[in-house]
């Protein structure tokens, strides 16, 4: 796909689509694709520790070959919210179709250099993803665990687009 190109992004979550959204491409190195969405559910979510919300855009990394997926999040204005990472299957991509499975867990980074928040242990927990493939459960808590220290250490969110 050349850059520029339209795309639509499916997350999934235990089989089933969550959410589908258009988005534009930025960059694919074979390895690593770059999109750019616009905030795609309807109105405001309110997270307590940040907002998403119209008008907000997402530049989101997805890896062929890594178990998670970051969006840089910027207000209307672009001043930086901060980078959410989604524990996910590596990334599919079927013509211009990318499909990512999420896999319950999260990471949320603030962009001031605040300690990360782990998110949806308990969703994890209660997903039966560890009874149903242990071996996706475990790459799933690798990764969250390697991704919090990775975002703890003096680049913080930058790091994770590495």
């Amino acid at each position: 796909m050349a850059d520029g190109t339209a795309v639509e992004v499916r997350l999934t979550k235990a089989g089933r689509t969550k959410i589908v959204y258009p988005a534009e491409l930025i960059a694919d190195d074979g390895v690593r694709l770059v999109v750019k969405a616009p905030w795609a559910a309807p109105g405001v979510r309110d997270f307590g520790f940040v907002r998403f919300e119209p008008g907000d855009v997402f530049t989101e990394y997805y890896w062929r070959d890594r178990w998670y997926a970051v969006k840089e999040v910027r207000g209307p204005g672009g001043g930086l919210k901060g980078w959410y990472c989604d524990i996910t299957r590596p990334v599919r991509v079927a013509g211009d179709v990318l499909t990512v499975e999420d896999l319950d867990l999260d990471l949320w980074v603030p962009p001031d250099g605040g300690a990360p928040l782990r998110l949806d242990e308990d969703e994890f927990a209660e997903s039966g993803l560890a009874g149903r493939d242990p071996e996706a459960a475990a790459s799933a808590l690798r990764t969250l665990d390697s991704l919090a220290a990775l975002a703890a250490g003096p680049d913080g969110g930058s790091a994770l687009l590495a």
